[in-house]
């Protein structure tokens, strides 16, 4: 199954409802003392991690997000209704990063919830401010402001086991044997130009793009897809027979993934490049 892996929202919380000035009604008076509420919460951003590692699909098209505004106080001490949340679903293995700040979020299991961004807190009604020396305050608040900002969405698959080589070293063709996944498979380099996912008894396995020299530093696809190698719990590196020099592909994409891991990487031993 190819899968999106990367996408870039806008998202901000709702605004908080404003307090009020209401006053209490009775049979003796039309203004008795002070009855307005305070307002709502406004709606906060939230991610929630799901097991549909095809999620983050949604954001190419639907691309801006906002939590409902709180709802104004209301007579009678009646508090507004908070605002409801902006709910983002995304895999399990998702690294949420907002733009303007940095600030980085990952969601790791399923149905975890993240607050990125809170929504503002309600207005204070003018039954708030009734004290000893002001019976009857005409005072209240408005809510606070939403936060938003730009989210950078960043799938690092999590897998069994992930096939890596150099282009065309047969791992699309493998994954296609071993599964029903249906990734494409052809005679020319980087045929397969996404992930692609399928399942063998339960186990996950992941068709990585193929590598090439100079990968872990920009060159070719590599760049892009190394990131799904760090939560693979096994890599099966698979050489073609076919190759020139059959060891030289071997080390060379031993290279390019030790870049990625460091040699203290508990998973991978210290002579790894080798």
């Amino acid at each position: 199954m190819a899968f999106v892996d990367e996408a870039t929202i806008y998202a901000a919380s709702g605004k908080g409802g404003d307090g009020v000035i209401r006053w209490l009604r009775t049979k003796e008076s039309a203004r008795g003392g002070p009855s307005g509420g305070d307002g709502g919460t406004g709606g906060d951003v939230v991610l929630v991690g799901m097991r549909d590692l095809s999620a983050l699909a949604r954001y190419r098209y639907e691309k801006k997000f906002h939590g409902e505004n709180g709802e104004a106080g209301k007579s009678e001490l009646k508090h507004g209704r908070n605002g409801a949340d902006a709910v983002l679903t995304v895999p399990v293995g998702t690294v949420a990063r907002v733009v303007e700040t940095g600030e980085e979020y990952e969601i790791t299991k399923e149905d975890e919830r993240i607050v990125v961004f809170r929504g503002g807190r309600g207005g204070l009604g003018n039954a708030r401010f009734r004290s000893s020396t002001n019976q009857n305050p005409f005072q209240q608040t408005v809510g606070k402001a939403g936060k938003g900002g730009t989210i950078e969405l960043t799938l690092k698959i999590i897998a069994d086991a992930g096939l890596i080589g150099l282009p065309n070293a047969g791992k699309s063709s493998l994954l296609n044997a071993l599964t029903r996944a249906k990734s494409k498979v052809g005679a020319y380099p980087f045929t397969t130009l996404g992930p692609s996912l399928g399942e063998y008894y339960g186990r996950v396995i992941a068709d990585i793009p193929g590598l090439i020299e100079g990968a872990s530093s920009g060159r070719g696809l590599g760049i892009q897809f190394l990131k799904h190698v760090e939560r693979t719990g096994i890599l099966l590196h698979l050489v073609s027979a076919e190759q020139d020099d059959p060891f030289a592909a071997y080390r060379e994409v031993r290279k390019e993934i030790a870049v990625l891991m460091p040699p203290d990487y508990n998973r991978f031993p210290n002579n790894f490049s080798q």
